[in-house]
């Protein structure tokens, strides 16, 4: 599964982006999608997942300022970002992996697939 992620940019703190996931020629309807994000220096961090039924999960320092949502007919995996802090600077990562059981829903593998990543800097 190929995965591409846009969205990113420059924004003073306090701004917003909307990030999108996009997999060329497969299916991620019914994927586990996850965002993460990696900061120069850092380790790569989970910062949300939506599973098969919709249900989402948000680490805690993105809780109340990050949506995750998915357009199933769209094929497309979105990250709403508001309130943007300096600290979520960081190259911003889409992620796919099959369901448990798997279903013909979604491409992806058990191994997770990734994009290339899309750039958030945060001024403050």
């Amino acid at each position: 599964v190929q995965l591409v992620e846009s969205g990113g940019g420059s924004v003073q703190a306090g701004g917003s982006l909307k990030l999108s996931c996009t997999a060329r020629g497969y299916t991620l309807r019914t994927c586990e999608l996850s965002w993460y994000r990696q900061a120069p220096g850092k380790e790569r961090e989970l910062v949300s997942h939506i599973s098969r039924d919709d249900i989402t999960q948000y680490i805690d320092a993105v809780k109340g300022r990050f949506t995750i949502s998915r357009d199933k007919t769209r094929n497309i995996l979105y990250l709403e970002m508001n309130s943007l802090k300096s600290e979520d600077t960081a190259m911003y990562y889409c992620a796919a992996e099959s369901p448990i059981p798997p279903d013909d829903g979604c491409s992806a593998s058990f191994d997770p697939d990734w994009g290339q990543g899309t750039q958030v800097t945060v001024s403050s």
